[in-house]
């Protein structure tokens, strides 16, 4: 914009402003307190460790609204450095309080952690942070339910098939099916237990984060625009073909994970575009653009497109690291 770069610093109180970015702005940071004041050293003193954590949400939120000056979409704000600086101090206030009740080894999350997810340290933290984007991909309400792997908009490509109402059932069917026999059968792959009712619950979360996007980020509200007559018989076809599949052997249930994310991928870039989606007709639902949205619904469409390629690589290195565990223990035996 041609001012200093620091100017915003000194800035006077904004004549236009909303309170609700602000309060995004705040929320925002909330949890990098909480979490921070929770893994730094539990020998310091809480006001050390609360020192510490402010200091570096303050630092991570100064250079980002520095950074928004050579942005031609973006202003830097001392209003949002400080609403974050805010909320970091919140967050940290409540990690004091309840951080080692969720962290502490052998409780809360910790705890969970240890009894249901099969591999521990490094491995078993990756794969609870792909199910956990999973969850939250499912938050933008303008694609195929479960859907993941769309390069073809990533890049700007058209579709290769025209559209066609019971071409589009089909494809539809197909990729529902497939893409939730590969997230049921990836949750199987890193749990301790053949547990049904993680599995379910993995699913039906990922619905009901599909349903609060819909619901809140469509205007006008649009809580069922997903559930077309394409994913309903894909969810039951998939439905059926997991139930199936929890009962082979593990090696199997490994190998069609594997499967069932290509076949997903494929079929999400070679369906021709859904008319459900009615973005660009008026009176139809459209995005909104208010606050932040933009920005958290183009990360998670970029989040969506590389997901299952990385659970892909997740699970092939999963496998040959527990083929090789099982080889050596095999041997010393």
């Amino acid at each position: 914009m041609g001012l200093p770069i620091f100017d915003y610093l000194i800035a006077p109180w904004p004549k236009y402003f909303e309170i609700g970015e602000i309060i995004v702005n705040l929320i925002g940071y909330m949890p990098l307190g909480f979490i921070m004041i929770s893994a730094l050293p539990q020998r310091w003193i809480w006001k050390r460790r609360a020192t510490a954590t402010v200091l570096c949400a303050v630092l991570l939120s100064f250079c980002m609204e520095t950074l928004q000056n050579f942005l031609p979409t973006r202003t830097s704000s001392n209003v949002d450095l400080a609403a974050n600086s805010l909320g970091a101090f919140l967050g940290a206030l409540v990690g004091v309080r309840w951080g080692q009740a969720l962290f502490a080894p052998g409780r809360g999350l910790m705890y969970l952690r240890e009894r249901y997810i099969a591999d521990d340290g490094l491995t078993g933290d990756i794969a609870l942070i792909l199910i956990v984007l999973w969850v939250f991909v499912q938050l933008t309400p303008d694609q195929l339910l479960f859907a993941g792997g769309e390069l073809r908009r990533l890049l700007d490509i058209a579709p290769p098939l025209p559209f066609e109402p019971n071409r589009l059932i089909v494809f539809e069917t197909a990729q529902t099916a497939s893409m939730m026999l590969a997230v049921g059968l990836f949750a199987r792959c890193t749990l301790r237990t053949s547990s049904l009712v993680l599995v379910v619950g993995l699913l039906l979360l990922g619905m009901g984060a599909r349903l609060l996007g819909s619901t809140f980020f469509f205007v006008p509200s649009s809580p069922l625009a997903w559930l077309t007559p394409g994913v309903q018989y894909g969810f039951l076809t998939g439905a059926v073909l997991l139930f199936i599949a929890l009962r082979l052997p593990r090696v199997a249930q490994h190998a069609l994970a594997g499967a069932s994310l290509l076949m997903a991928s494929v079929l999400i870039n070679m369906m021709p575009e859904s008319p459900y989606f009615l973005r660009n007709i008026s009176g139809g639902p459209v995005i909104i653009r208010r606050a932040n949205y933009p920005n958290f619904y183009a990360l998670c469409r970029l989040v969506a497109a590389i997901w299952p390629f990385v659970a892909l690589a997740y699970l092939s290195a999963l496998g040959l690291w527990r083929g090789e565990r099982f080889e050596s223990g095999r041997s010393v035996v």
